[in-house]
């Protein structure tokens, strides 16, 4: 079963390093995290330009919702994540919880897609195309350090807008699936690859695991290129192979034994079945 996606991090484990960054490195980090987030919005609406009112109805690999139901989540949870910006998530979150009533957060986002569906497919589309204007604009202009109120506690601005960069990498695969479409994978993949790896603590914790060292990946890009975080001299554990496919092991939509990576060290098994981008 393909899960629901509703990304969200604990802010006790945002980062596996504590070292501040100066302003500009901060604002740097920021820059590539919007480009990256405009890039991935640019491919699915690519996508769903071509897309006829049947190819809307087509069923997707999460299961129950159609190519509608997920693009009307996307926009969803960017008005969610623009209200976080704008210092209104908790008014926002209310109407979530209103129509949902309580339950894992992946309930909470179906029920709040079977609350709101049913528009005419153009309808969903200029929403989420309005929403994602807009949580670009909001993101420009907000201090990439600022505390913000997500799902599981509070995020710095630049941690949220890559966690939007990868839902929406993440369900646009899953359109390209329902649409039969073919995706060339870009450079947006090494800011997903980074969050996984970031957040490694709290994917373990969250199974109720430590893990026994510092964790290093060595993936290869889509154009070749070798993408490095941690030191694979000091890490207990590496994991290496295609990027593509780490971003998608640790979305849930490949089974580690049936990708290309390898792992190797304490926690090789673990890691590649608890990585993660999203609780």
């Amino acid at each position: 079963m393909k899960s629901i996606t509703m990304i969200f991090i604990s802010a006790a484990y945002e980062s596996v390093s504590t070292t501040r960054q100066p302003r500009a490195a901060k604002i740097y980090v920021m820059d590539h995290a919007l480009a990256a987030l405009a890039a991935q919005h640019d491919e699915l609406d690519g996508m769903l330009h071509h897309a006829t009112d049947a190819d809307w109805e087509n069923p997707t690999r999460c299961p129950g919702w159609t190519v509608a139901d997920v693009v009307l989540h996307l926009a969803q949870t960017d008005e969610l994540a623009l209200a976080s910006i704008e210092g209104r998530i908790a008014e926002a979150a209310a109407s979530w919880i209103e129509g949902a009533g309580s339950g894992t957060v992946d309930d909470l986002a179906g029920a709040f897609v079977a609350q709101q569906r049913g528009a005419p497919p153009q309808e969903v589309l200029a929403r989420w195309q309005a929403g994602t204007a807009a949580l670009r604009a909001a993101f420009a202009t907000v201090d990439p350090s600022a505390r913000l109120t997500w799902v599981a506690g509070q995020l710095s601005a630049r941690t949220l807008a890559t966690t939007r960069v990868s839902e929406t990498w993440i369900h646009t695969g899953d359109v390209a699936e329902a649409l039969g479409i073919a995706r060339t994978p870009g450079p947006q993949l090494e800011q997903i690859v980074r969050l996984a790896w970031r957040t490694l603590p709290y994917a373990f914790a969250r199974d109720g695991k430590e893990l026994a060292g510092p964790v290093a990946v060595e993936l290869t890009a889509p154009d070749g290129e070798t993408w490095a975080f941690g030191d694979t001299e000091t890490a207990r554990t590496t994991v290496r192979g295609p990027a593509t496919e780490f971003c998608e092991v640790a979305a849930r939509r490949l089974d580690p034994a049936e990708s290309g990576l390898t792992a190797t060290g304490p926690d090789a098994k673990e890691v590649l079945a608890l990585v993660r981008t999203y609780a």
